[in-house]
């Protein structure tokens, strides 16, 4: 019965650390899954989510080390009266796939933009005068994937020649041909992710 509860607080170590990483990672796997699923309006919604990463991270990493110290330490307790085999839930191999799945997690934000295709454009000739270039500050963007969110908005306008957001900085850069397309147009589009637009560009 002791070794069936400490079983069972284990696994609720597992669970709260998988949880945490999960948390941690929401910030970016939104935008990802609104894109893939055709509703960019709540792209940005977890967005608040980004300041607590650092504490949810070191949570994760805290509640996971416990259960592998709880895993791997000496039982010197032999009096235990129930089954040798634990189930396949509290395994280490269990506790292994569970530290790997919240490490691709915590990680999602260096390759959430590999999930976003390449919109390869095609060479258009423009005369330099028609070509405008106008930085935004774009409110919530946390990660590569919502860079990709961005682009992947702005470029989808005909008329756009280059769009290219950097979450760093908070802003976006974009080139277009304004005898195809303007500001507004521009701006609609990137406003319908749920990442919000500076009413104030700096051209």
């Amino acid at each position: 019965m002791k070794k069936q509860n400490q079983d069972n607080t284990d696994t609720k170590w597992m669970g709260a650390g998988l949880f945490a990483a999960f948390v941690a990672s929401l910030c970016c796997v939104t935008p990802v899954f609104a894109f893939l699923a055709g509703i960019g309006g709540v792209a940005s919604i977890f967005s608040w989510v980004e300041p607590f990463r650092p504490y949810l991270i070191g949570l994760t990493v805290l509640l996971l080390g416990f259960a592998w110290y709880q895993k791997l330490k000496p039982q010197w307790d032999q009096e235990c009266t129930c089954e040798e085999d634990p189930s396949f839930w509290n395994t280490k191999g269990f506790l292994g796939g569970v530290t790997v799945l919240a490490a691709l997690l915590l990680a999602f934000p260096y390759y959430s933009d590999a999930f976003f295709p390449k919109q390869d454009k095609q060479v258009v000739y423009v005369q330099e005068s028609q070509v405008q270039s106008i930085t935004w500050d774009i409110k919530g963007m946390t990660c590569t994937g919502c860079e990709a969110t961005v682009e992947n908005a702005a470029n989808g306008i005909d008329g756009v020649l280059e769009a290219d957001a950097t979450y760093d900085t908070g802003q976006a850069t974009i080139k277009y041909d304004r005898g195809k397309t303007n500001q507004e147009t521009i701006k609609a589009a990137i406003d319908k992710t749920g990442f919000t637009v500076n009413e104030n560009p700096n051209n």
